[in-house]
């Protein structure tokens, strides 16, 4: 489970924002990590998979990841290009694919090798065609998933949902929201699972997100009380999450609100753990990288 939400210049009267909470395990060590630029040898190693490596060298990136994945949760790059996923299911089962790349792997190979949103949305496409997409999202256990994306950069952000190695494109033209189900129309007509019960566990959640980025303007301060809000949702599904159900757990285990500005260097406010438990760190992208 995951939220996210992002807001254009136009509602925050400055900056484009970019917020997600990642939703794990609640034993899950999450790691929040920079990675400078490199030049991989030929093949790059994702989680499951091998891939052929960037051309030239990667961007640096800020991450927050599960330890014992490659992928990322979320995370900004020096360029300025947030990233982060969603799992989503449809009418096809994830659990009949290969071993591929993972909706998190996807998240840090954009953030490696695409400066900006558009470039981002391109690279998901060429990298579903060339290489696929399937294997766990978890350790120790086998539950593969479809993702939905949430790119965004100082001037432009888009939605990618996925059903297998398909998708559809939405361009943000002011603000956006995304959590744990298909929201283009068309392609929610064409895939949405007729079972996923999304009225209760995952539609309270995105209707909040939605009423947060209604109150102009959309500040770094209002996202982040968003993300630690507990309002909606029953039986602790609310956006910070807290579940414990027999044979389902899940509590949020990182946070990220990021200033994308022009011309400076992008503003990550990060934490690992619980919005409601924990502070959240200011950390300009690039410069401060002693974590």
């Amino acid at each position: 489970m995951c939220d996210l939400l992002c807001a254009l210049p136009a509602a925050t009267g400055g900056v484009t924002l970019f917020g997600k909470n990642s939703d794990r395990p609640p034993d899950e060590l999450q790691v929040l990590e920079w990675h400078p630029p490199r030049v991989d040898d030929g093949v790059t190693r994702a989680t499951h998979v091998e891939l052929l490596a960037a051309p030239g060298a990667t961007l640096g990136v800020l991450g927050s990841r599960p330890a014992w994945g490659w992928g990322f949760e979320h995370g900004v790059n020096e360029a300025g290009l947030a990233a982060g996923n969603a799992s989503i299911y449809t009418t096809l089962d994830p659990r009949s694919a290969p071993d591929a790349l993972t909706g998190m792997d996807l998240v840090r190979l954009v953030l490696e090798r695409a400066p900006d949103a558009e470039q981002a949305v391109s690279l998901v496409a060429d990298l579903l065609a060339s290489v696929g997409q399937g294997g766990s999202g978890h350790d120790g256990e086998r539950r593969p998933y479809w993702s939905s994306f949430l790119f965004a950069d100082p001037r432009c952000a888009y939605v990618v949902e996925t059903s297998g190695n398909a998708g559809a494109v939405e361009e943000v033209f002011d603000v956006r929201a995304i959590s744990n189900r298909t929201t283009i129309p068309e392609f929610t007509a064409e895939v949405a699972h007729p079972r996923q019960p999304v009225a209760t566990l995952v539609q309270p959640r995105l209707d909040a997100s939605c009423r947060a980025l209604s109150q102009r303007p959309v500040t770094v301060e209002a996202l982040q009380a968003h993300l630690r809000s507990h309002a909606d949702g029953e039986g602790g599904w609310s956006v910070c999450m807290h579940v414990e159900e027999p044979d389902h757990q899940e509590a949020t285990t990182a946070s990220m609100v990021a200033e994308l500005p022009v011309g400076s260097p992008p503003v990550a406010h990060a934490l690992i753990g619980s919005p409601c438990e924990q502070t959240y760190r200011r950390l300009v992208v690039g410069v401060d990288v002693d974590l």
